[in-house]
C-alpha cells in the first residue's frame, strides 16, 4: 500500500510495545480498526449518495473515474486514436488509383 514491507511493520510493532506497553496496544489496535472501518462506512455512503443523486446513467459510477488523471489520460488516448483513424484513411485514399488509371512510371528512376 505505501511501499511498507515485513520488516517495517515489524519495527513499527517493536517500536508501537516499547513506548505504548503491552497493556494498551491491544485498545488502540481496536481503535484504529474501527476508525478505518467508520472512514470505509462513510467513503461508501458518500459514493452512493453520489451515485443516487446523478441518476441512473451513472449507476455504474467509480470514485476512480473522477480522477483528474484519468480523465486526462482517457481523453489523451480517444485524440491519438482519432488521429491515428484519419492518417490511416488519408493513406488509403492516396495509395489507391481511379479505376483505368496506370501507376506513373519513371523510365529515369529504374
Amino acid at each position: 500500500m505505501f511501499d511498507i514491507g515485513f520488516m517495517e511493520l515489524a519495527v513499527i510493532a517493536l517500536v508501537a510495545v516499547v513506548v505504548l506497553g503491552p497493556d494498551k496496544l491491544p485498545d488502540l489496535a481496536r481503535q484504529a480498526a474501527q476508525l478505518l472501518h467508520r472512514a470505509r462506512g462513510l467513503a461508501h455512503n458518500a459514493r452512493d449518495e453520489l451515485r443516487n443523486e446523478l441518476g441512473p446513467e451513472y449507476s455504474d459510477l467509480q470514485l476512480r473515474d473522477l480522477d483528474p488523471r484519468t480523465i486526462v489520460r482517457k481523453h489523451i488516448t480517444e485524440a491519438m486514436a482519432e488521429v491515428d483513424r484519419e492518417e490511416a484513411e488519408r493513406a488509403a485514399r492516396r495509395s489507391q488509383l481511379p479505376e483505368g488509371q496506370v501507376p506513373p512510371y519513371d523510365v529515369e528512376a529504374t
